[in-house]
């Protein structure tokens, strides 16, 4: 166990080293002044006003001098300007906005929760769903539950977000009157409001989700389901439930598993199309926004952390394969 945690550890640093050191390319790879976006009107804005701006920023410094700085910010802070004019930025400390003139983890720690609010709930909904679906349609093939769970997927799986998303705002919100339009609201601040708020997003993202996993469950199932182990299982005369439901369903759900991992890892780094259409400012929002708006310092921010959720994601899921399947040892 010491040596896997030690090995992704060191796995886990060097990834996000690269990727570190990728996205802060970006910075230089992208032709635009960062003193002049931070200036505003660039007609009313001196040459003496842009170098004294990137003087405060440490845009004078070499390339490598930057990306240190940058570096060292993360781990124990940073200090931006001298004398008067200093901004402390503590740790963990992402730079500043060029468009907003804050720190970027403000606009982080503004825009976290609502990501984090649609995608956990969602992922509850396509979990609960798909995966009881594809077990049930795999225990009753050929049934009509399983035809119909089969089609109910495939419609699922064609429906882009951008279609089902308005699609539920109409029936439910327009036309239906049956939700008030969407309004994040934190948890702390109301858990009921903040649910009432969270629902059409946790269905619009969940349902579309959970159409791939109950193909991929039932699939599993099925493949499961004639393995030797369970029919030895059956053979013996234990009950369904323990056949299926201990047996042949722990050893599918591990391929369940690392979709899962990923599809979280993936999501917990922005979901614009969602937040979009649902009117949330989320991570995914932002860093959509930062992009047009040439924002890089929060486009890199954004980026660094959507891979250190997919790293910490396929951490927890190797962790899991143990648990999971006997047969798999950490070493």
């Amino acid at each position: 166990m010491l040596r896997f945690a030690v090995r992704k550890a060191l796995l886990a640093i060097s990834t996000l080293f690269a990727v570190s050191v990728l996205t802060f390319g970006l910075f230089f790879v992208v032709p635009t002044n960062p003193a002049e976006l931070m200036c505003g009107n660039r007609k009313q804005c001196s040459p003496e006003q842009q170098a004294a701006i990137e003087r405060r920023m440490g845009l004078d410094q070499p390339v490598l001098a930057q990306y240190g700085d940058f570096m060292t910010g993360i781990v124990t802070g940073r200090t931006f300007g001298e004398g008067e004019a200093a901004r402390r930025c503590p740790a963990p400390c992402l730079g500043y906005s060029f468009r907003n003139d804050e720190p970027v983890t403000d606009i982080i720690g503004r825009t976290l929760p609502v990501t984090l609010s649609i995608v956990f709930g969602a992922a509850v909904v396509w979990l609960l769903i798909g995966v009881s679906i594809g077990m049930v349609s795999a225990l009753r093939r050929g049934t009509v539950f399983d035809r119909l769970a089969v089609g109910t997927s495939l419609v699922g799986a064609s429906m882009p977000i951008l279609l089902f998303g308005p699609l539920l705002l109409i029936v439910f919100v327009y036309e239906g009157g049956l939700l008030s339009y969407p309004q994040y609201v934190p948890l702390t601040e109301s858990p009921v409001r903040w649910a009432s708020a969270m629902l059409l997003p946790w269905l619009a993202l969940g349902f579309l989700n959970s159409t791939s996993y109950a193909r991929l469950s039932r699939a599993q199932m099925l493949e499961t389901m004639s393995e030797d182990f369970v029919r030895t299982a059956r053979a013996k005369g234990l009950p369904k439930i323990q056949v299926y439901g201990r047996h042949a369903l722990r050893a599918a759900i591990t391929p369940i598993v690392t979709i899962a991992g990923l599809d979280l890892g993936t999501y917990l780094g922005g979901t614009v199309i969602t937040e979009t259409i649902f009117g949330f400012t989320g991570l995914g929002r932002a860093s959509l926004t930062a992009a047009v708006n040439l924002d890089m310092p929060l486009v890199m921010a954004t980026v660094l952390l959507a891979a250190v959720f997919i790293v910490v994601a396929n951490i927890i899921v190797d962790a899991l394969y143990a648990v999971i399947d006997p047969r798999v040892r950490l070493g």
